[in-house]
């Protein structure tokens, strides 16, 4: 007899034959207790099960088992109408043949592939990466994958980005905008297929889209009421596009506490930037300019609150002595400045976490029911204000 050789220990000794299996000889390694079943169709490239450039598929463990591949499919899927030893046979042949379900295949029958695609601005600014963190975190532990694209803070790559994810079987789709989105056509395209799509953090005004929020208005107002209370009454916001919904609950905020102690609303005070530093720093000029008793800026992003203290500094302006800085998002950033920036905590990572939560409930329960949900986020005070 040929020698044979066993596929899992590779040994060629104390290997016994154990019986017929459909026609096919089956044997038995008395040196790791393995059974199994060599198929005589052998060809030069193929002659250990897992060693051929080929990827394995559940008809050639079939054939190596000498079962029957709807056999094979119940074992892999731990399904109980199969007898123990041979669903024991064919996981270990399957391990040892390096076989890897196709994940296409399965997709194309259950409509399912158990991918979230992401879309963020960027994964330079720690507010968008703690929050890719949560979404990770969360679809990893329901078992989903997530494809993560970055817009770079440019409308035309989230266009390209959105496509390109719904065209690739994904099961959801979780977007924060770009600065520079003011249409969203390429959204609402999307509307009413079978991928759900949330939007979080930065999301549009008007689209009937489920979106988790930061607390944005009340925070504005924490920040502000606190600013008010320490005696400052020209207090400046530095705020981000208007079509964002973000950028309008801030300034309600801060128009509901101007309001509440009495002061006079003045628009030069508000300005709508790109988060450029060159932006940044043009408005904050012309507020010196204009308002010499200018006492707080509250900038909508602590990147640019970075870039404001900086830029006081080197104008020799004391910070808070003569203007208090305040921050929303609580970057790390924040504590490496001198003085270490006063913020408001909007806890990205709780918003990143929510919102593949939600989406994959809409994924599970096939809901469409546009739901809102808001963050609490807190004030963290440090030395700047």
């Amino acid at each position: 007899m040929p020698r044979v050789k066993c596929p899992k220990c590779a040994q060629f000794e104390n290997i016994h034959k154990a019986g017929i299996v459909r026609n096919k000889q089956r044997y038995n390694c008395k040196n790791c207790n393995y059974h199994f079943i060599q198929d005589k169709k052998k060809t030069k490239n193929s002659s250990e099960p897992g060693r051929n450039d080929k990827q394995t598929s559940m008809q050639d463990i079939a054939q190596a088992a000498g079962v029957s591949i709807a056999t094979v499919s119940r074992a892999l899927k731990n399904k109980s109408d199969i007898n123990r030893e041979t669903s024991k046979l064919i996981k270990e042949l399957a391990n040892s043949m390096n076989y890897q379900p196709n994940i296409l295949a399965q997709s194309l029958v259950t409509r399912s592939t158990h991918t979230l695609g992401v879309i963020i601005p960027s994964l330079e600014t720690t507010i968008f990466s703690t929050m890719l963190s949560g979404i990770q975190e969360v679809a990893a532990t329901a078992g989903y994958r997530v494809i993560i694209c970055t817009s770079n803070e440019k409308h035309e790559r989230e266009v390209a980005n959105i496509q390109a994810l719904m065209n690739n079987m994904i099961d959801g789709l979780l977007i924060c905008h770009s600065i520079q989105t003011k249409t969203f056509e390429h959204l609402r395209i999307h509307l009413g297929k079978r991928i759900p799509i949330i939007q979080f953090y930065r999301v549009a005004v008007g689209l009937p889209i489920s979106q988790i929020l930061a607390n944005d208005e009340s925070g504005a107002e924490v920040v502000t009421e606190y600013l008010l209370k320490k005696g400052c009454k020209k207090i400046a916001v530095l705020l981000g596009p208007k079509e964002l919904s973000l950028t309008q609950n801030r300034l309600q905020g801060y128009l509901n506490m101007l309001r509440k102690y009495k002061i006079k609303f003045d628009p030069k005070l508000l300005a709508h930037v790109d988060f450029s530093q060159e932006s940044v720093i043009r408005s904050v000029n012309n507020w010196l300019e204009q308002f010499p008793e200018l006492d707080a800026v509250i900038s909508i992003s602590d990147k640019s609150a970075a870039q404001i203290i900086t830029y006081l500094k080197n104008k020799k302006i004391k910070i808070p002595q003569k203007i208090r800085v305040v921050g929303f998002g609580n970057e790390f950033v924040g504590e490496m400045l001198a003085p270490k920036l006063t913020t408001y905590d909007t806890q990205t990572r709780i918003i990143g976490e929510e919102a593949s939560r939600l989406i994959l409930e809409q994924i599970i329960s096939g809901s469409r029911d546009i739901t809102t949900k808001t963050v609490p986020g807190h004030l963290i005070i440090r030395e700047s204000a």
